[in-house]
């Protein structure tokens, strides 16, 4: 076992700090440094002798300064904004850059209650008893059964891994698309329909319910137009839990206005800093997609709740890997592939 310095830069709390600290009680040369003071310039005064870093956006001067870094582990795992920065630092030093995957259960189970309140209509509902409308027969208004539907996982990585293997009981099919099928994964949970990217168009066809979890990649952004859904077809679903814009914001307000597809479930948007209107409301994304009746809603909520200590049992096992002087960390980052 080696001597490892672990810098946290942001302002952890308490709990966290000791499920690392309790997680780690056997591995007494790794030293956690919490710091009281996260502003760019006190972490610098740490960085020079720091082995890893966990957070989330290292400023350049951080990452500079830490001469002797040899792990950076993000916190999330949308960690695109990341890819640049290694890319520079890995020019003249070899530094590994992780993101993480604890969140994958969460988000899962968040993608799975969209899916079923998309399908069952209950916001439609909801909304209209909380107006004191009370109709338990009203057929203007009708589930979707999920019986027969063909589940396309677009991305099957940690999170369309837990969501297949959370829809398994229904009576469903599963087509998947990914890059890459020579990597050794778990057997799924179910029989499936193998796709590569180039496959795109007739994976499409083959299914009814798109559920997205991909990185934002150059080669994912924009991945889902126009034409991708109108192959998805008018009774088509969509969920996407990845980032916004690999679906175009103006092709999916089209085809859910124009009943092109029959609904979505977004958790990603595309403005995060919206303006307020002159009413005070902020809208993330330029069109109106809160006036249509065939879309649920969510604030890019999927990772919640988030003070969930066991989200972190990724991080302090690449903590232990590296103390042990292992290079085999979890869910590495290829610089190239972009994710």
């Amino acid at each position: 076992m080696r001597k490892t310095k672990v810098l946290f830069i942001w302002k952890t709390k308490e709990p966290l700090q000791e499920y690392f600290r309790d997680n780690l009680k056997d591995f007494p040369k790794v030293e956690l440094i919490f710091p009281p003071d996260t502003e760019p310039d006190a972490l610098i005064g740490h960085a020079p002798d720091i082995d890893i870093m966990i957070g989330w956006r290292p400023s350049p001067g951080l990452l500079e300064a830490a001469s002797r870094l040899g792990l950076f582990n993000a916190t999330g795992v949308g960690a695109q904004h990341l890819i640049e920065p290694f890319r520079e630092l890995n020019r003249h030093r070899s530094v590994v850059l992780c993101n993480s995957h604890g969140n994958a259960y969460l988000t899962a189970q968040h993608t799975v209650a969209m899916l079923l309140s998309l399908t069952n209509k209950i916001v439609c509902h909801h909304n209209r008893m909380a107006d004191g409308f009370w109709c338990p027969n009203d057929d203007t208004i009708q589930s979707i059964p999920f019986r027969g539907r063909t589940i396309g996982l677009l991305g099957y990585g940690a999170i369309n891994r837990n969501v297949h293997r959370f829809l398994s009981g229904f009576d469903l099919k599963f087509a998947v698309l990914k890059r890459d099928w020579s990597n050794n994964q778990p057997a799924p949970p179910t029989m499936i329909e193998k796709y590569r990217f180039d496959d795109l168009h007739r994976f499409l066809k083959s299914i009814d319910t798109l559920i997205i979890a991909v990185p934002l990649t150059s080669k994912t952004r924009g991945l889902i137009g126009e034409r991708e859904l109108e192959l998805l077809g008018c009774d088509g679903l969509l969920v996407n839990v990845a980032r916004g814009a690999v679906v175009d914001e103006e092709s999916l307000y089209v085809a859910l206005k124009d009943k092109i597809i029959a609904g979505a479930a977004i958790d990603v948007w595309y403005e995060y800093r919206p303006e307020p209107d002159d009413k005070g409301r902020k809208y993330p994304a330029k069109l109106p997609f809160y006036e249509l009746d065939n879309i649920v809603l969510s604030p890019h909520r999927a990772a919640s709740p988030f003070d969930d200590l066991q989200r972190w049992d990724d991080v302090i096992e690449n903590i232990k890997r590296f103390a042990d002087g292992r290079t085999d960390f979890l869910n590495v980052m290829n610089l190239e592939r972009e994710y």
